[in-house]
């Protein structure tokens, strides 16, 4: 059972896995090989540590349109094996996991046989309530905002917090309580989930991505607790 202590929604910034690769002589998808990886450890530390919603930001906006197309195409096979073999067939399904993946991974990539996967993992897991997995991959907390100002303003409703947060791809999360930054370079990027980050509590460590596993996020959730939240009080 989560403590009180326990965080409801943790995301990470999984950074320098191209940094992690070049410092071994690698190739940089070998690092993103090794991130995968560490995805799928920390997100089973997370289901084991009874964190309900947790949020991986995958790739950026950036990433998809600037990265080498070797790169980013291997980014996007990850994705679709890591659909196919954790999502649909193992651990997630079997978890009770509701997923999506948001961003404009569709409108850069325009790969039909990811669209059809996320379409069926979603569908398929839709009617799950107790967990939440969310992959943010090609997404831009910025590109986000404007999308969801321009929205409400075609909808013509009034302006308020819940008509804004309405109107966010990550409109249906709650506020992130945790955001994990790796990598050593204590920033934030793209504006990453403004809305939702507001009053969060905020972890960065010098370790990079392919290197944190359950140890490191068992220390980032010990720190959180010894934490005091006063949010404003």
């Amino acid at each position: 059972m989560p403590t009180k202590n326990t965080p409801r929604h943790v995301a990470v910034i999984p950074d320098a896995n191209r940094r992690w690769a070049r410092q071994k002589g690698l190739p940089a998808i070998e690092g993103h090989r090794e991130g995968y990886k560490r995805m799928k450890e920390v997100a089973r530390e997370a289901r084991d540590r009874d964190i309900r919603y947790f949020t991986f930001w995958a790739g950026s906006e950036d990433n998809l349109r600037k990265r080498s197309r070797l790169e980013v195409l291997f980014l996007a096979q990850l994705l679709k094996t890591g659909i196919v073999k954790d999502l649909l067939t193992n651990d997630f399904m079997k978890w009770e996991t509701r997923v999506k993946i948001l961003g404009k991974w569709d409108e850069i990539l325009r790969d039909k046989a990811l669209r059809d996967l996320v379409g069926e993992i979603e569908d398929k897991t839709k009617h799950f309530s107790e967990r939440f997995l969310t992959v943010l991959f090609g997404y831009n907390g910025t590109s986000e905002m404007i999308q969801a100002v321009q929205d409400l303003k075609e909808s013509k409703a009034p302006v308020s917090y819940d008509s804004i947060k309405r109107h966010l791809w990550t409109g249906e999360l709650p506020p992130v309580d945790l955001v994990i930054r790796t990598g050593g370079e204590p920033h934030w990027s793209a504006g990453f989930m403004m809305w939702q980050t507001a009053n969060s509590q905020f972890y960065f460590t010098r370790t990079k991505w392919p290197d944190f596993g359950k140890k490191q996020f068992r220390a980032a959730l010990d720190e959180y607790a010894r934490r005091e939240r006063r949010l404003g009080k």
